[in-house]
């Protein structure tokens, strides 16, 4: 048997050329202590960590395949949790950039993520219309909060109370006690989806933006507060009920439901409107951390940026209305009446302070407001932009500055042609109004240089100046070294869809839409300006045709020329005679791309009907038709001297094909969203691919062999892995199928999880009988008989069975623990309850065991209590538990006392410290003051 054809694997290398993808929001991030300069930024599926001083990405935090929904800094500025669009969350460290910690509890991307004030716990919000509350510290989740009808598209904690409250499109807003984990009040104040929610004003104010041009702002009420009878009355201030500003019937129903129901913990009503200038949806409303600027935008370019004054702020303005209508009064000559009041409205609370106005669409912002008064806010625009503005809110008249950019890293619009140089080592992009040069091994961006909508292009030979071909039928040449256009020529009517380098490099040939095809040779010609010869361009042939010219190629001897046709043909001629010679015809539509092999024997051609088809270039015989993707194929390149080749489709997806063999050898996976175009190093060892989601990605070739069958098994793995996660969730007895109240969800790791601690109990009961066997054995014997340690024991330190099922337990995540012993048998609980006792009679790891084993209690009660076997096992387990417990609760109060000393001695120390910093300060000023006396008195 002969050796199988060996394939080298091609891996992802990197992403470039991105700055920001749409779907996620960015957040200004604290690193290395300092605040307003660096901010985080989803990437497809990474986060990139950008210096907006410098405009350098300055760490990427690595996803896996998903790409970034949403992303939320942590209080302490050490943490940021990202939210992905499979419903996964990872929490990333900062410092180093890891991710260690995986929450799935979500069906469909996560719309919403955000802190509590210590950054214990996270609340997430989904597409799949659930809440979820995380534990960050012990990496579980504690609950799932169910009610909302559509996806989530806010939720915040409360600082002071243990309440969150959400939005979503289903048009509600709803509190939830968390103490108890449900909904105690849903607002329908609302006709449309609620976008946006944030609390002001010390959180007795939640104001919330919907799909039209109103902030509606709702007082909130605790009724503790409200029966205190100590509270002293308002002065002089009287507030109007509902602000009569905007009448809306559906707001005195809504006060009119909200005296019916029963408020328990807290009474919300409507406070009145602010009018945003904006006439279309919010699209983001925020507000920042000291909680003095609200800022909001619609689909548009302009951030309306207010300011909420606070409660002494309000009362000196009032009191200045009153001032204002009392002279009034004595002017009109009426008597001036002592019980005189002002109404104050909530256009006197909340002031319009400026608009802010972007170079482009805005997708999301983030804001920081520093003491003295200034306000930093960054956009990440719709155009793969970041911009960062300053604002000074103190002035009188703010005017906002832009500060800083972040555009070198990619181009504004989606990248249509891209090519390599000769020596494997510069990539040029080009879109519709830039084009760029990177390089390969760095991916730094080298050359900017502006050109007109490009659609094809290449190094000229020598790679000092580059060719593009434009929508518009131009051709234009460029010089690298000085970043020049060195000429701009008029090749074809319509757009120049297609260029071809002739093999002997000494010109090449354009395919327009103006159905020809035309002959250039390169030139030297002397400039007007200075003596020097420089590059041009002059055409010597034309070939005239019936239909638009889609695409050219060169045969690599460069006796034949291929033209595909608008009439999805392909046609081959002569170059020296321009003499027809074959017609490849079988495509059902148009062929967009095809390329030559090196040796000139084969052709492949891919369509718009999704087929490649690999046509022999003797006599124009179809050897193969593959059907390549699920869309159009966009582009088609042989691997040079090899008869493998890349295709690349409008379903993201790249493919490598071998041509002889007729094989699919590999899919490269990670673009989302349509690939337009791929470019292949002379090399072969490089593949560049450009997306609509306006990312370049570069492709490596490895030393390691891909062998078929072992691809093939490995994709029906992944395929097994995905349908493990879509199967029904398991329930709990008592709970209806797909009604799922725990915070987890079943995946591939869960289930993994489950069979490690199936395989670790029978182990133990196989080395428990052993044992027993080996005891009997001895007895017979009287005396002592070897026992055969168990290898996988013996790999893991010789320990006993029982430990080794502990450590089992050990090695499963946190974050999976619950959803792994969901899945477990019952028939293994018993082994596992009988473990429990023995482990927490020891004292070990008694957190993990009591999680473990209520939650166990929990979902397998009734199997539990009806077995008589098991009574004696849970009496046991009680009165063990509750003792150890209330070890564990001892020591966590002893170190709770301890550091509260230290705590206070620590601040005792800085207080002693800081006045004695005082004090020789103030010494230190008066030894300069004399001194300064001195010399004064010596001069004069």
């Amino acid at each position: 048997m002969g050796l199988t054809k060996q394939y080298l694997r091609y891996v992802a290398s990197a992403v470039f050329g991105l700055i920001g993808s749409q779907k996620g929001n960015i957040v200004f991030v604290t690193l290395r202590g300092e605040k307003g300069r660096y901010v985080a930024v989803p990437a497809c599926e990474h986060v990139f960590i950008w210096d907006l001083r410098k405009g350098e990405k300055i760490l990427i935090l690595q996803g896996l395949k998903q790409e970034v929904t949403c992303l939320c800094p942590s209080p302490d500025g050490l943490h940021l949790a990202v939210g992905y669009e499979d419903g996964a969350i990872r929490i990333f460290s900062l410092l180093s950039g890891e991710g260690n910690i995986t929450f799935n509890g979500h069906k469909a991307a996560v719309t919403s993520l955000k802190y509590d004030q210590l950054g214990g716990r996270l609340a997430s919000g989904s597409k799949d219309t659930d809440v979820i509350i995380w534990d960050v510290i012990n990496e579980s989740g504690l609950y799932r909060l169910k009610g909302h009808k559509d996806a989530v598209t806010q939720a915040l904690f409360l600082r002071e109370k243990n309440l969150l409250v959400t939005s979503g499109k289903d048009t509600m807003v709803k509190w939830w006690d968390l103490d108890n984990q449900h909904c105690f009040k849903t607002m329908v104040g609302h006709r449309t989806e609620v976008w946006g929610l944030v609390l002001v004003s010390e959180e007795k104010r939640l104001i919330t933006g919907a799909a039209d041009s109103e902030l509606r702002a709702w007082d909130i009420a605790y009724l503790q507060e409200i029966d205190d009878p100590e509270e002293p009355e308002p002065k002089k201030i009287k507030e109007c009920p509902g602000i009569q500003d905007i009448p809306e019937a559906e707001d005195s129903t809504l006060e009119a439901d909200d005296e019916k129901s029963e408020d328990r913990i807290l009474s919300c009503r409507k406070a009145g409107s602010i009018m945003r200038e904006g006439r279309d949806r919010v699209v983001n409303l925020a507000v920042d951390k000291t909680g003095r600027i609200l800022a909001c935008h619609g689909t548009d370019s302009v951030l309306e940026v207010f300011c909420i004054l606070s409660k002494a702020e309000v009362q000196k303005k009032m009191d200045k209305k009153l001032k204002k209508a009392r002279k009034k009064a004595r002017l009109n000559n009426e008597e001036e009446d002592p019980e005189m009041t002002v109404s104050m409205s909530l256009q006197d609370e909340i002031l319009r302070v400026a608009k802010i106005k972007t170079s482009a669409k805005i997708k999301s912002f983030d804001l920081i407001h520093s003491p003295q008064g200034e306000l930093k806010a960054v956009f990440l625009l719709q155009n793969n932009l970041v911009e960062l503005y300053s604002l000074n809110t103190s002035s009188p008249t703010p005017q906002p500055v832009r500060t800083s950019r972040v555009t070198i890293g990619g181009h504004r619009s989606d990248v249509r042609t891209v090519s390599f140089s000769s020596d494997n080592i510069a990539v040029l992009s080009a879109a519709a109004d830039s084009i760029k040069i990177w390089n390969r091994s760095t991916l730094q961006c080298i050359r900017t240089m502006p050109c007109e909508y490009a659609l094809c292009s290449f190094f000229v030979p020598g790679d000092r100046q580059v060719v593009i071909g434009t929508k518009t039928g131009n051709l234009q040449l460029y010089d690298l070294a000085s970043g020049n256009l060195l000429e701009t020529i008029a090749a074809h009517d319509g757009a120049l869809w297609s260029m071809s380098l002739s093999p002997d490099q000494r010109g090449f040939v354009t395919g327009g839409a103006d159905k020809a095809v035309k002959f250039w040779d390169f030139e030297l010609v002397t400039d007007k300006n200075s003596t020097q010869k420089r590059l041009s361009v002059k055409q010597t042939r034309t070939l005239q045709l019936d239909e638009d010219v889609l695409c050219v190629s060169y045969s690599p001897n460069q006796k034949l020329l291929a033209v595909s046709l608008l009439d999805c043909t392909v046609k081959v001629f002569y170059v020296d005679t321009l003499k027809f010679f074959l017609s490849l015809y079988g495509h059902k539509l148009p062929v967009i791309c095809m390329d030559i092999s090196h040796d000139g024997a084969l052709i492949a051609t891919g369509s718009a009907d999704r087929n490649v088809k690999i046509w022999g270039l003797d006599f124009g015989d179809c050897h193969r038709s593959l059907f390549a993707h699920d869309d159009s194929v966009m582009f088609l390149r042989f691997v040079p001297k090899s008869h493998l080749f890349f295709t690349a489709g409008k379903d993201r997806k790249i493919k490598q094909w071998d041509a002889d063999k007729f094989e699919h050898i590999q899919t490269l996976e990670g673009h989302h969203q349509e690939i337009w175009c791929l470019a292949v190093s002379p090399s072969g060892d490089y593949v560049v691919s450009a997306s609509h989601d306006k990312s370049l990605r570069l492709w490596e070739r490895t030393r390691e062999p891909l062998i078929l069958e072992e691809e093939r098994e490995m994709q029906r793995e992944a395929e097994y892995e995905e349908s493990v996660a879509k199967e029904d969730q398991p329930a709990v007895p008592g709970e209806t199928q797909g009604d799922n109240y725990f915070t987890g969800k079943k995946t591939i790791e869960t289930v993994k999880a489950a069979e490690r601690i199936m395989e670790a109990i029978e182990l133990y009961r196989e080395e428990t009988a052993k044992m027993k066997e080996h005891r009997a054995i001895c007895r017979a014997a009287g005396k002592e008989v070897p026992l055969p340690v168990n290898p996988i024991l013996m790999a893991h330190g010789n320990i006993s069975p029982s430990a080794y099922v502990l450590e089992t337990f050990k090695g499963i995540r946190s974050s999976e623990l619950e959803e792994a012993l969901l899945v477990l048998p019952f028939s293994y609980v018993p082994d596992i309850l009988t473990l429990f006792n023995g482990f927490i009679q020891t004292g070990s790891d008694v957190e993990l065991l009591c999680r473990c084993l209520f939650f166990l209690l929990r979902i397998h009660f009734g199997q539990i209590t009806s077995n008589q076997m098991l009574v004696p096992v849970i009496e046991k387990l009680k009165e063990t538990t509750i003792s150890k417990v209330r070890q564990v609760q001892d020591v966590i109060g002893f170190n709770m006392a301890g550091l509260d000393y230290l705590k206070r001695e620590c601040e005792a120390k800085s207080e002693v410290m800081f006045f004695a910093e005082a004090t020789s300060h103030l010494e230190e000023k008066k030894r300069k003051r004399k001194n300064r006396r001195k010399m004064i008195l010596t001069l004069t």
